[in-house]
């Protein structure tokens, strides 16, 4: 079992680095999202060395390439996008109440038993509530963006975080090279086992998670727009991004798509089931083709330990804490687990001698004959 001192030690390591975060979160997110760009394009600057291409080279490449992709893209759809935004919460409050009006129609009585009383006492404060927070989004977007922060968060992103991302894509090798070198001899193959576990998690999770994202996102745009849905962009879009929450992201996007095909379709039931569809066919595809071929099942990260990290640290530390949430969380399960095997493996779980560290394969041992 690991010394009282180490404990105490890893103890107060843990809640000085969660501390450092919590006082600096407002000035980390172009920094978090450099490091993640950069984790995420880190193979490819691997692929291009092994071709003989400087890293330095490589490097100036691959950030300057997604850069202008990501310029082009910001060019082409955010006026879209912004543009079915306002709408949407323009047309809101009219969606509310024309679901409302179906699910009260005294024509339709069997649709008010199967809703229940409670949704529909609830519709009736929905449309107010709508209009409050909307008045209150609108005040709290003028007050961040008159105090300025908004300006120098799209500055520092748009300015410091290509820079960090270049610098972490060309030092990698060395940043990991030193941290190896700074691990104890004596433990140094049990930290590079689980280092190597750590960043299988993640790696399984963030870069295969990104993938089904944009892959759905593309999806749902493309479907939902052909399909004549009203926002069908932005809708496919957030439905795709928020996808790597398990459950909660295509859930949300169904009821949302959903419910506006309705309020706009009605009694169209041929759009609807349409919109229904592509959705289901979504699902369908996300389960049983692109999580397990780009995410896999070797992530250990169970869902709903994954859902809690994320609202958790979102809470805790905003926007800083979502980027943080999936691989602090992948690092402790792998920590965690290590720790139950060591616990199992141990006299005062067995009450027999000590064992080998249960998890990091043992040396071999000559049986005694």
């Amino acid at each position: 079992m690991m010394p009282m001192r180490q404990m105490v030690f890893w103890a107060l390591a843990v809640a000085a680095f969660a501390l450092l975060l919590w006082l600096l979160r407002d000035i980390l997110l172009p920094f978090v999202a450099g490091m993640a760009i950069a984790y995420l394009l880190d193979p490819l600057a691997n692929r291009l060395e092994k071709l003989g291409v400087r890293r330095l080279v490589a490097a100036l490449l691959i950030v300057g390439i997604f850069a202008l992709a990501l310029l082009l893209l910001g060019i082409l759809i955010v006026p879209v996008l912004a543009g079915q935004l306002s709408a949407l919460i323009a047309k809101l409050p009219e969606y509310v109440a024309k679901v409302q009006a179906l699910v009260t129609d005294p024509n339709r009585p069997w649709l008010s038993k199967i809703v229940g009383e409670g949704f529909l006492d609830a519709q009736q404060s929905t449309g107010e509530l709508v209009k409050q927070g909307i008045g209150w989004l609108a005040a709290f977007l003028t007050s961040v963006w008159a105090g300025g922060r908004a300006l120098i968060s799209i500055v520092s992103l748009l300015v410091v975080t290509p820079v960090v991302a270049f610098y972490f894509i060309y030092d990698w090798p060395r940043m990991v090279a030193a941290v190896d070198s700074w691990v104890p001899r004596p433990h140094q193959e049990t930290i590079r086992a689980l280092g190597r576990e750590i960043n299988a998690a993640i790696a399984g999770f963030v870069r295969g998670q990104s993938g089904v994202c944009l892959i759905l996102g593309a999806y749902y745009a493309v479907a939902l727009t052909v399909a004549g849905l009203n926002f069908g962009l932005l809708i496919g879009l957030l439905a795709g991004v928020i996808t790597f929450i398990p459950y909660v992201g295509s859930l949300t996007g169904l009821v949302v798509g959903l419910s506006v095909a309705i309020a706009q379709f009605w009694p169209d039931y041929a759009s609807i089931l349409m919109v229904l569809g592509i959705f289901l066919f979504g699902q369908f595809v996300e389960g049983n083709v692109l999580s397990p071929k780009l995410v896999g099942e070797s992530v250990g990260l169970h869902p709903l330990w994954l859902i809690f990290a994320l609202f958790a640290f979102a809470y805790l530390f905003g926007f800083v804490g979502l980027l943080l949430a999936v691989p602090l969380a992948a690092a402790f399960g792998v920590l965690a687990r290590f720790a139950l095997r060591q616990y199992l493996a141990s006299p005062l779980y067995t009450g027999q001698p000590a064992l080998p560290a249960a998890g990091i394969a043992p040396a071999p041992r000559k049986e005694l004959r």
